[in-house]
Order: C-alpha cells, then structure tokens, then sequence
C-alpha cells in the first residue's frame, strides 16, 4: 500500500464502509475474533518538569514553578500498591524531559521497583525521554536502553510520534526529537528485545498525506523487526479532529497496518461510548484502565473508567472482555 492509496481511503467519508473492511481485516488478523482485551494499569508521571514545551502540552512545568514536581520513591510506591491491590499488571512510567535528573534517578527507581514488585511490567520512557537522558549522561541511546534493561525495564510505550513528518513537528514541538530519531530509537528497542507501542496523534490541522506517512513509517519498521504490539491513534486535545475523524482513521489503521496485531481504542480521549463503537472498526483492544492519568487531563479532557466499566462496554458491543497482560496473552 502506498501514499495515494492510504490517501483515497482518508478521503472516503463513508465511514461505514471503511468500518466493515476494518472489521473484516480485525477478523482475518484475530482468530479469536469475539475477544477484545484490556489491562489493568497505571500511569505515572514521575516529573512534569520538561524543557520541551510542546505547544499542545498543558502538563509540562519550568522548575521553579510552584506545582513542578519529581515524584520520591515513596510517592511512586504508594501509588503502585495500588494499582497491585486493584489487579493491575502494567506500570507505565512517563516525565517530561528534566535536565536535572541523574541516571541514578532513572536506574535507581526501576531497580527498585523491580525489586519490590517482580511480577509487575514495567513499561516506562518513550523514545523523547530515551533520547533525552541518554544525551544528558553522554550514552547512545542503545547504551541507555541496555542499561535500563539491565535494571528492569520490561518495555517501552509509544509516546511523543505525534504525526512522524517533521514539517508538522516542527510547528508542533520544535524542541522534540526528529520523526527520524524516534523510529531509530525504536528500531534499537525492538533489536535488544524490548517489545513496544506505537502511537499517532492527529487533529493538528495535518493533511491527509502526513497521517499516510505516519503509518507507513510505522507499517516499515514492523516489517524489520516485527517489535510492535499494538498502534493506538487519538485525537489531540483540544483539536480539530471529531468523532467521525477518528473512526475513519482508526479504521484506516487496521487496513493499513496489517503487520501490526492489535489497534487500541483511546477512550481516555474519546470516551467510552465512541471507544465501544470503535470496536466495530478494527479496534480489538480497550486499552488500560488507567488508575492514574495527567498529561490529557491537564489539557481539559476528563474521561474515568474503572475494569468492570470497561468489562461492561465490551460486553454491550458483542464481545468477550479478557484481561491482558503487557504483551497482550490473555490472563
């Protein structure tokens, strides 16, 4: 599949008719085609102290501002007795890009809770921070992530891709590592073992051949290393993008990233009623609980949901819910 073609699909705003291909793709992809899956997590923003400030962002914080924070050991194990007392299996961690944490910061706290926690997965530090604290400590970013497997690390999320075409990212986030860079960190990721997310955020007032990009960048790596997951698209908050947008380029996903197993609702952003439709358009997975999340809440956008919320909306659609772990086997 090329540019035009990922195109053509964009541009057919018959969305249930790409619904029905994307839902057909999902049945030829999932044996276990009523099964739709989620995990029980929480998201931890170790810092909101970031360098970055991205012009979407609402979360970062200069550090001296009076509500910065980095979190201590005991917050951030506070926190995770309670995603274990809950069920939960997957600890994602995530900061902005402070300049004033060491790397005894980093390997210190995933020693640490791989010690207190060994059952738990910890899937922690998207490619910006990889790149960024791996440049603060003089490390390749290969070097850092060794390091950080050596002390814990189970895998890493998708975060910071945005739409992986610089000429978007460098009116979104100037300071943010290249569409190229990020798509290198992965590759490196993905050939030391670590298995990874990948993302796209969309409703920046892109075009269609940037998303089609996106998913092709996307749709090459895998056919490398074969190191991703799941690919969850969501809308920016606030942004252009609606409901209808992102069905149409949920569905689009699942038809063009046929290399990839799982595509991911984004409730958090969404909602659970558009989430639960989206599992008629190729979606097969509903994502994490979400004990815990800041970054899209501090852009205004406040979406809660609890396991048997999300059991329930599953169920609703016509599907078996089931409990996943990390590298999505069933639980």
């Amino acid at each position: 599949m090329n540019i035009s073609k990922i195109v053509s699909l964009l541009e057919n705003n018959d969305i249930i008719e790409l619904g029905t291909l994307a839902y057909a793709k999902r049945r030829e992809i999932h044996a276990n085609n009523n099964i739709v899956t989620f995990v029980i997590d929480r998201n931890i923003n170790y810092t909101n102290v970031c360098t970055c400030k991205c012009s979407f962002c609402a979360f970062h914080r200069d550090k001296d501002a009076k509500d910065a924070h980095v979190l201590d050991y005991e917050t951030i194990k506070a926190k995770i007795d309670e995603l274990v007392a809950a069920g939960g299996t997957q600890l994602l961690l995530q900061g902005g890009l402070n300049p004033d944490l060491s790397l005894e910061y980093y390997t210190n706290l995933l020693k640490t809770i791989r010690k207190d926690f060994p059952d738990l997965a910890i899937h922690a530090f998207s490619p910006s921070e990889v790149d960024f604290i791996a440049k603060n400590n003089n490390l390749s970013p290969k070097e850092l992530l060794q390091e950080f497997i050596n002390n814990g690390l189970s895998s890493i999320p998708g975060g910071g891709a945005e739409i992986l075409h610089d000429e978007i990212r460098t009116k979104l986030s100037p300071n943010k590592i290249s569409s190229e860079k990020w798509l290198s960190i992965m590759q490196t990721a993905h050939e030391l073992g670590l298995k990874t997310t990948a993302t796209m955020v969309f409703g920046f007032g892109e075009k269609y051949e940037h998303i089609a990009e996106h998913l092709l960048k996307i749709k090459n790596l895998q056919a490398k290393t074969g190191g991703f997951t799941a690919f969850i698209p969501w809308t920016a908050v606030p942004g252009e993008a609606t409901a209808h947008d992102y069905l149409k380029v949920l569905a689009v996903s699942r038809l063009v990233l046929d290399n990839i197993p799982n595509i991911q609702v984004s409730w958090v952003t969404q909602g659970l009623n558009v989430a639960q439709v989206a599992l008629n358009f190729g979606a097969n997975d509903f994502g994490g609980t979400m004990l815990e999340e800041n970054v899209v809440r501090a852009a205004g956008c406040v979406n809660n949901t609890t396991a048997s919320e999300i059991v329930r909306h599953i169920e609703q659609a016509g599907f078996r819910a089931a409990q996943r772990d990390t590298y999505y086997r069933i639980i």
